[in-house]
């Protein structure tokens, strides 16, 4: 084969294979620009449970059916002690955020050991205005009308005030055996495309526990 035909070869292959590395690089990198879709709460009680359906009736008065799926995630939640909480502890703190920078907790959830590391970080949340969420380790406890946690995430800290009558819960593993007529549950579900709800998790009170969430 002569040089010419070789670089008339070369060049109809790339003219057939660059477009679609092109198409392969730029296709990821314009989903990665498009957010996912929030997650809907839904907070309330269990009105009726059938298979993979449940009906929880909010904690506005209306009701609204959930479906589940494999994936959907169910948390125990029960009452815990702020003395549970110590250095080294991971907890999640529902705040709002003060003029000096602090985060006044909302309400607190201690995680056991196992499932440290879960939501790591700091985002905005959606129990009431301005609120956040902030999940890290406990690092120093001052014990001062009430408490003052420094909470420690993968790429920053937050200075959190825990007054004495803010709720605090442990988040345990749980399963769907909580899922009863009754049960106060906080649900994060996604929307499907015919506008129906599927749970992506599910914290359910344990023993007549209202989530505070």
């Amino acid at each position: 084969m002569n040089a010419s035909l070789q670089q008339r070869l070369r060049g109809a292959v790339a003219s057939v294979i660059l477009p679609v590395l092109a198409a392969g690089l730029i296709a990821p990198a314009a989903f990665a620009q498009t957010p996912a879709p929030a997650p809907t709460g839904v907070r309330g009680a269990i009105t009726s449970v059938s298979g993979d359906n449940l009906v929880v009736k909010t904690n506005r008065g209306a009701e609204q059916a959930i479906k589940l799926d494999k994936d959907t995630r169910v948390a125990a939640i029960s009452l815990a002690n702020i003395n549970d909480i110590k250095p080294g502890s991971y907890i999640g703190a529902a705040a709002i955020p003060q003029p000096d920078g602090s985060q006044k907790a909302l309400e607190v959830h201690v995680f056991p050991p196992a499932l440290a590391g879960t939501g790591d970080g700091h985002r905005p949340f959606d129990l009431a205005p301005n609120s956040t969420m902030t999940n890290g380790t406990v690092g120093d406890v001052v014990a001062s009308n009430g408490r003052t946690l420094t909470l420690k995430y993968k790429g920053g800290e937050k200075k959190i005030i825990v007054p004495e009558d803010v709720p605090i819960v442990n988040i345990e593993a749980g399963d769907r055996s909580l899922l009863v007529v009754g049960a106060k549950v906080v649900v994060r579900a996604r929307k499907n495309p015919d506008g129906s709800l599927t749970a992506a998790s599910i914290s359910a009170g344990k023993n007549g526990v209202a989530p505070p969430m």
